[in-house]
C-alpha cells in the first residue's frame, strides 16, 4: 500500500510535482482517538515525498488549525497547492469552535519553499461565502455549509487566477444543489466569487474537486456517496454508488456535464476522494485514493497504491480490477 501509519488516520489528499518529487498534502489525525469518525474534528495536515507515488517518507505535520480563537480554530480540511507569483501558495478550507464547525471557510498560506513552514496570509481567510449564488447554512436543509475543498489553477486564463470549489446553489430541490463553485483573483490573494461552473442538478455535493487537462479535454473529479445522489441519478444507476468520478469539458470554465457511468464506485465505498495523476513509472495516469472500507470491514484510513487508468475517446476507465492490498 502506498501511504499507511500506524499511528494516524489519513484520508484526502492532494498533489504537487516538482523536480521529479511527488508530494502529498493530507488530512491526518490520530488513531489514538479510537472512533474514526472523529477524525474529521481532529484534523492536522501531513506532508509526505516520493520519486514513485509508492514508496513515501512522511514528513511530518506542517499546517494545522489556528490555536487562539479564529475562522480556522477548529479545523484546516482539504486544499490544493500550488507555484505561483514566486512562492507556494497552500489553499485549505476552515471553520471554527465558536460555529461548532457548521460553516466552512477558505484559507491561504504561503511558504518559500514547498517543505515549509507555511504562513496564514493575514488572518488566513482568502474567501467567504457570496449568498448571491450560494446556500448558506439553515437547520434542516443540510448538514453543514458547503464551502470547502478549494482547488486553484497555478497559471492565470484571461488574466486572472481560477479557483474551484465545493458548494451548494442556493435554489432547487435538496439533492439538486451541488455545484462546483468558482472564484477569481488577479493576485492569488483578493478573491470574488463568481457562479457556479458547474450548477449541478445530479448530486447533493461533489467534493474535492480536482481540475485538470489532458489532450485538449478538461476533466474535473469529485466524489460523494450515493445518499446524496437525486432519486432520479440512484434510479438510473441501480441505486448508486459511493467513490470518485468525474465530469468533462472543452474549457476549464464550462460548460461542464457528467461522464457517463462511473469511475470507481462501490457499496459499500472502497475508496475515495481519487485524484487522477500522472504516474512516473507507467508514464500513464493512474487513480489514487484513500482505503474507506478496508479488507476486514472497518475504515482503512490510508492511500491506495495508484491505480491504472485507460483513457480512451475521452473517458478515463480503470484498467484492471486491484484489490485493497
Amino acid at each position: 500500500m502506498t501511504l499507511k501509519r500506524d499511528d494516524k488516520f489519513i484520508w484526502d489528499f492532494w498533489h504537487f510535482a516538482e523536480g521529479g518529487r511527488q508530494h502529498l498534502f493530507f488530512l491526518q489525525a490520530d488513531r489514538a482517538i479510537g472512533n474514526p469518525d472523529l477524525r474529521h474534528w481532529n484534523v492536522t495536515i501531513g506532508h509526505a515525498v516520493s520519486d514513485d507515488l509508492r514508496q513515501w517518507d512522511y514528513q511530518g505535520t506542517v499546517f494545522g488549525p489556528s490555536a487562539s480563537p479564529a475562522w480556522d480554530d477548529y479545523t484546516t480540511w482539504t486544499g490544493s497547492v500550488i507555484h505561483a507569483e514566486g512562492r507556494y501558495h497552500l489553499f485549505y478550507t476552515g471553520t471554527c469552535r465558536a460555529e461548532n464547525g457548521v460553516r466552512q471557510r477558505i484559507g491561504h498560506a504561503v511558504a518559500d519553499s514547498i517543505d515549509g513552514p507555511w504562513s496564514r496570509v493575514g488572518d488566513g481567510l482568502a474567501l467567504d461565502l457570496d449568498t448571491r449564488f450560494y446556500e448558506e447554512h439553515e437547520e434542516g436543509r443540510w448538514h453543514d455549509r458547503a464551502w470547502r475543498d478549494p482547488w486553484v489553477l497555478p497559471h492565470r486564463i484571461d488574466g486572472m487566477y481560477h479557483m474551484f470549489f465545493t458548494a451548494r446553489r442556493n435554489d432547487g430541490p435538496k439533492y439538486e444543489r451541488g455545484v462546483i463553485g468558482h472564484a477569481v483573483s488577479a493576485d492569488l490573494v483578493h478573491w470574488e466569487a463568481t457562479e457556479p461552473v458547474y450548477a449541478g442538478g445530479h448530486y447533493g455535493q461533489l467534493e474535492v474537486p480536482q481540475v485538470f487537462e489532458r489532450d485538449g479535454r478538461w476533466y474535473c473529479t469529485f466524489c460523494n456517496i450515493r445518499e446524496h445522489w437525486t432519486q432520479a441519478m440512484r434510479d438510473a444507476h441501480g441505486g448508486g454508488v459511493s467513490g470518485t468520478h468525474y465530469l468533462v469539458a472543452d474549457h476549464p470554465l464550462g460548460p461542464w456535464r457528467p461522464a457517463e457511468g462511473f469511475l470507481d464506485g462501490d457499496v459499500p465505498c472502497r475508496r475515495y476522494a481519487g485524484k487522477i495523476l500522472h504516474d512516473p513509472v507507467t508514464g500513464g495516469d493512474c487513480l489514487m485514493a484513500f482505503v474507506d472500507t478496508a479488507p476486514d470491514g472497518g475504515f482503512g484510513g490510508y492511500l491506495c497504491d495508484p491505480l491504472p487508468l485507460v483513457l480512451e475517446q475521452g473517458r478515463y476507465r480503470l484498467a484492471d480490477f486491484l484489490t485493497l492490498e
